[in-house]
């Protein structure tokens, strides 16, 4: 009976040590490789942020300000429209000249002035005639009075009326002072005024102001 029993405790060790083989042995954990570190400020590849690009690098179809694309050249700019106003009697291409068309010559026989003493605030009105010489009473100032245009125009170098309506009144003069010109600036061969906008290219003295009024019809 005693020899039964060890006989089934050794059946039951072998039976266990049997099952204990077929278990698999855990495999060994695998390597960690620490990941490398990058530079403060810049991401790996490929983890850009969304709509950033790496340093160095544009966007294709741009490039770097100030930069243009080889072969091309940068627009000509040009002034504002609106912003550009021809100064009658000054050209870069030519001098200008006065016509005066048929339906004004022989029409006007003079013009009105205004004549301006800054010093003692006081203003005096003439009558001059067209293309003559006129002294300010009591001055050294001379002004030799051009032709009248009742409607000025400005085509191109020539300066002339669009009508015998004085719709845009202007005169052309030369100033002299003591016999030296002084109006306009070396350059131009007649100075405007305008009596509908007189600030536009103005006679300017320390003393004297001149302006225009309006023309005077002939007879």
């Amino acid at each position: 009976m005693r020899r039964e029993i060890i006989l089934v405790i050794l059946c039951f060790v072998l039976i266990l040590s049997f099952g204990a083989c077929k278990k698999k042995e855990p495999e060994p954990p695998a390597p960690q490789t620490p990941a490398p570190m990058m530079p403060q400020g810049q991401m790996p590849p490929g983890q850009m942020p969304q709509g950033q690009m790496p340093p160095g690098q544009m966007p294709q179809g741009q490039m770097p300000q100030g930069q243009m694309p080889q072969g091309q050249m940068p627009a000509r700019q040009m002034p504002p429209a609106g912003q550009q106003f021809a100064q009658p009697g000054m050209t870069t291409m030519g001098k200008t000249q006065v016509i005066i068309p048929e339906s004004v010559k022989g029409k006007w026989s003079g013009v009105k002035i205004i004549c301006e003493d800054k010093v003692s605030k006081t203003k005096q009105e003439y009558v001059v005639k067209l293309n003559g010489d006129f002294q300010i009473p009591n001055s050294n100032i001379k002004i030799h009075v051009g032709e009248f245009l009742p409607d000025f125009r400005m085509d191109g170098l020539n300066l002339t009326s669009g009508s015998n309506d004085p719709r845009n009144p202007a005169l052309g003069i030369r100033v002299f002072e003591n016999n030296k010109q002084i109006f306009p600036a070396p350059g131009k061969q007649w100075g405007w005024l305008f009596s509908k906008v007189p600030s536009i290219h103005p006679f300017e003295h320390p003393k004297y102001g001149i302006t225009l009024k309006e023309g005077v019809k002939k007879g």
